[in-house]
């Protein structure tokens, strides 16, 4: 009984990973050039793999330094019509986007979008998991 009750649990927890792994959040993408300063860390130099978030993600700050894995899934605009690289890429969050002025969900680095689209799109829709 007690193998019977540990198998249970093990696919349990096995499947509950699986569906937590796969589970995304949509949104969208634009890019920015201009990286420091940063609300997360002045004038700190965090690399070129980093983002600032919406409001919503930021959290007040709560969001600063955490990763995020983005993969562009389609084109906003009618400019570029196949943006995507299908590529996906992982950026720390370094700053806030603020609105209204946020286009997106994220506001990535130029590098970062690069990875992803073309950046001629200037905004793409994306998934993005923690």
């Amino acid at each position: 009984m007690a193998n019977k009750l540990s198998a249970v649990i093990i696919m349990g927890f096995a499947i509950f990973s699986l569906v937590s792994v796969t589970s995304a959040f949509s949104g969208t993408a634009t890019y920015y050039t201009v990286y420091t300063p940063s609300a997360c860390y002045g004038y700190e130099d965090e690399g070129t793999m980093i983002a600032a978030a919406s409001e919503g993600i930021y959290n007040n700050g709560g969001a600063c330094g955490k990763m995020y894995k983005i993969t562009c899934t389609g084109a906003t605009n009618a400019g570029v019509t196949q943006p995507c690289t299908g590529a996906s890429v992982t950026v720390k969050v370094v700053d806030l986007c603020p609105s209204p002025g946020c286009q997106g969900t994220f506001d990535l680095s130029q590098e970062a979008f690069s990875q992803i689209a073309n950046t001629n799109a200037g905004k793409v829709y994306i998934d993005y998991t923690p």
